[in-house]
């Protein structure tokens, strides 16, 4: 089964274009505000692995999917989307008071992020659909990511909120 977005990413990936020079990837050297500006435009891109199931609106699908917009998940602890991104989720959760249970793979299609690209593509969503939340940093992540790394199950709702 695969989950959000698998298979062909060629239509999230910009054609080469000899004439337009690509900036580089930014660093953890790199001034915070150009990161997070790096961040979300790469995020936007990477968010396309999600649009299947959460829509490019961010409104997921009614008794499927949760929305991401206005999503106290999303704009909540960064630890909590970074755990989900990171393990996946599985259970009933209630998101904006509507209950869903469904399942969701690691990285939403089961393919493994850098600590920059999980960051980047939750600074979008929490900035993105109406949210607003701060930007998430790959600090943040690499520190959840280790805090978590012995685990094998996805997050339940519980594991969630267990999490600051």
């Amino acid at each position: 089964m695969t989950a959000c977005g698998g298979g062909d990413k060629s239509a999230s990936t910009p054609a080469a274009d000899s004439t337009t020079a690509t900036a580089p990837a930014p660093t953890d050297t790199t001034p915070a505000a150009t990161v997070a500006s790096a961040s979300t435009a790469n995020g936007e891109e990477i968010y396309g692995r999600c649009m299947a199931c959460h829509q490019a609106t961010g409104a997921g699908m009614p008794g499927a999917f949760p929305p991401l917009a206005g999503s106290e998940w999303v704009t909540g602890p960064s630890s909590r989307p970074i755990a989900i991104l990171l393990h996946g989720l599985q259970g009933e959760i209630t998101v904006k008071g509507e209950k869903y249970n469904s399942m969701m793979m690691a990285y939403g299609t089961n393919v493994p992020m850098s600590d920059d690209e999980v960051a980047a593509v939750l600074t979008y969503v929490r900035s993105s659909f109406g949210n607003s939340a701060p930007a998430v940093t790959p600090a943040e992540v690499a520190k959840v990511r280790a805090a978590t790394a012995s685990r094998t199950t996805p997050m339940t709702q519980k594991d969630l909120e267990a999490l600051q």
